[in-house]
């Protein structure tokens, strides 16, 4: 799913013409589907077929569809630059929307000539849109496809399609579209979005019940069935097709990270065997990065799924880490501070190289190496100077980056680094955490941690108050228990006796 970064890009003339350039091949696109859908209305005949294209071999009619295409296509170019600049920089996000309705378009006309007019999925686009781009975008989108598609209904008129379906769709698609995507909007549950084609179909068929009473009238059944057929196609044909989006574009929904984040997902059962302590660890992590990914406005299901997978290049080397040793022998012991620096810091690059071994989201790997920065590896740092008289370059002691590029990146490294020195202390009050906490932040600003990320002292503040409230909750006082000597309770058989 797209989120619009606050920091434009600036564009330049190259961007103008590529853009611009996609918008009409894809403009073109859509105006052969029209002629294709004319061929195929009029059973593969040339001559009918010109007939219908060209108004009797005038060309009328074939440019007024071109030029309204066009305008059509150009109100959507003028949407996406003033409201997401940066998404309609991207080539592939610009075919994900084209693709998205070209599909569409060719689905609702072969399942409205060979199945029935009413049967057609109208929410598809508007669910595919809302699921692959964000809401705003899906509202938009839901009014161009009602457009081209009812260009297209006008074109056909007289074959399969009358002036009464023509208009009906027109406003059947318009409202099944919105409810679908009001009603969608925030379900992560493939189940319950399954059964949100039954509500779907409610629209579909009232309308069309409205509109075409008397119809209705002589064949009521067909007039409910395919009313509920459109609505369950919506949403079938929708999960039928996110996947190969989702994989062709590799756009990351919520329900692909829902499905990174089950501990049966192949990397992190691999984590919960070799490195237990890693994986407590990330849940922590996991909790804190999706409470503060709330507070600031973030995706918190994305942070979640990024404190999952942000420590899993520790699965190449998990006994070098504190986490996991168990209280036995420390390996560091006996290598060199430098060797030891070398393994430490090879987890972020590790983590980088296995999540694209495995075909994870590029978000994923990105925040696995990043979520350290260039920070220092202290502890190393102080054994190394032990050793020497002189001074230590600083550099062969610290991470090597990226620093944090995104607000869920940093999200990651301030909750990363707080949990990890809040389980060391011995008194974990409210105070003393919050001290632990803020030492970690002013750390990582010492040393220029978030300049390559948008995140403002404000969202900083926040995380801030977040993680202290949450890990004096995790790790509050508990009650110690009174030790009793309790002797064997008898039964009632023989206290009887």
């Amino acid at each position: 799913m797209f989120y619009q970064s606050k920091k434009t890009i600036e564009w330049k003339g190259k961007d103008y013409a590529r853009t611009i350039s996609l918008f009409v091949v894809h403009t073109l696109v859509i105006f052969l589907l029209f002629g294709l859908a004319a061929f195929v209305s009029t059973n593969g005949d040339p001559t009918e077929t010109m007939n219908k294209v060209f108004y009797g071999g005038k060309w009328e009619k074939t440019l007024y569809v071109l030029i309204a295409v066009s305008f059509i296509s150009a109100g959507t170019y003028l949407y996406f630059y003033n409201e997401y600049r940066d998404f309609l920089l991207k080539s592939g996000n610009v075919n994900l929307t084209f693709v998205i309705v070209e599909i569409c378009i060719l689905l609702m006309f072969v399942i409205g000539r060979y199945l029935h007019f009413y049967a057609r999925p109208f929410a598809l686009c508007s669910l595919l849109v809302l699921l692959l781009i964000n809401r705003r975008t899906a509202i938009f989108m839901n009014t161009v496809i009602c457009l081209l598609m009812f260009m297209l209904d006008s074109f056909l008129a007289g074959s399969f399609v009358g002036i009464t379906e023509n208009y009906s769709a027109l406003v059947i698609g318009y409202t099944t579209s919105l409810l679908a995507i009001y009603l969608v909007y925030g379900v992560r549950s493939r189940l319950k979005v399954f059964l949100m084609g039954f509500v779907i179909a409610f629209p579909v068929t009232i309308c069309s019940i409205a509109l075409e009473f008397e119809n209705f009238v002589n064949t009521p059944v067909t007039y409910l069935t395919y009313g509920f057929t459109s609505g369950m196609l919506s949403v079938v044909l929708m999960m039928v097709f996110l996947p190969f989006f989702e994989k062709v574009f590799a756009v990351v929904t919520d329900y692909r990270l829902a499905e990174l984040t089950d501990h049966k997902s192949t990397l992190i059962k691999l984590l919960i065997s070799r490195a237990p302590g890693t994986f407590n660890h990330s849940l922590v992590v996991s909790t804190l990065a999706e409470s503060c990914a709330n507070a600031i406005g973030e995706n918190a299901l994305l942070a979640r799924a990024c404190a999952y997978y942000h420590d899993i290049g520790k699965l190449n080397h998990p006994e070098f880490f504190t986490e996991n040793q168990k209280g036995g022998t420390n390996p560091h012991d006996e290598l060199t501070p430098e060797l030891s620096t070398d393994i430490i810091r090879s987890h972020a690059k590790d983590g980088y190289d296995l999540i694209k071994k495995y075909h994870l989201p590029q978000i994923l790997a990105d925040v696995a190496i990043q979520h350290h920065g260039t920070l220092l590896i202290r502890y190393f740092y102080d054994k190394a100077l032990k050793f020497t008289d002189g001074e230590l370059d600083i550099s062969h002691f610290s991470y090597a980056g990226p620093k944090p590029q995104t607000k869920i990146a940093a999200i990651i490294m301030i909750a990363d680094g707080a949990e990890a020195k809040v389980r060391t202390l011995a008194d974990r009050s409210h105070k003393n955490v919050d001290k632990a906490v803020k030492e970690i932040i002013e750390e990582r600003m010492n040393f220029d941690q978030f300049s390559e990320c948008e995140i403002t002292m404000k969202d900083i503040d926040i995380i801030r108050a977040t993680i202290t409230n949450a890990l004096a909750g995790v790790y509050h006082d508990r009650v110690e228990y009174p030790k009793l000597r309790i002797g064997r309770i008898k039964s009632d058989e023989e206290k009887n006796d």
